[in-house]
């Protein structure tokens, strides 16, 4: 490999909460926590990461068109905006980069409206009902991907 992987973290809506909203389908442990893991397996793995949380669409676009030079690839969890950003969708799509959606609970095994995904179709892969493992699985794919089209 000649240079070190990149891959730009981004955590949408409410996912500030983990650890205290909704246990049971998120789990306990606190974004900063699942951060950290992510930030531990990047380095084990030889990636470097940036991770961003936002409550607000427009500044995951914007984090998006500006780490478009620096990322080789967008781990994202989209939260809520999931089943109806087509602005998050657009961005991800603009940027030309592999995406890897992750969701920590299993949207497929929950509301019927969280089956729907709008940002699953120009992934090259999603992730469910793992946890913080989601992440962790996203991170390797996204070496999987680059060992694979180099």
């Amino acid at each position: 490999m000649s240079s070190q992987l990149k891959i730009l973290v981004l955590h949408g809506p409410n996912l500030n909460l983990t650890g205290f909203r909704e246990p049971d389908l998120y789990g306990k442990k606190s974004l900063a926590e699942i951060d950290d893991e992510i930030h531990k397996t990047a380095s084990d793995l030889g990636i470097e990461v940036r991770i961003l949380q936002s409550n607000h669409e427009g500044v995951l676009i914007d984090t998006i068109h500006e780490n478009r030079t620096w990322a080789d690839g967008i781990v994202v969890n989209p939260g809520g905006l999931t089943h109806y950003s087509i602005a998050l969708r657009d961005a991800l799509t603009a940027v030309r980069l592999p995406v890897i959606e992750v969701h920590m609970s299993n949207v497929q095994a929950r509301e019927e409206f969280r089956k729907h995904s709008v940002i699953g179709p120009i992934a090259v892969g999603t992730i469910a009902g793992l946890g913080l493992a989601g992440y962790t699985l996203a991170l390797r794919g996204m070496l999987h991907i680059r060992e694979n089209t180099l």
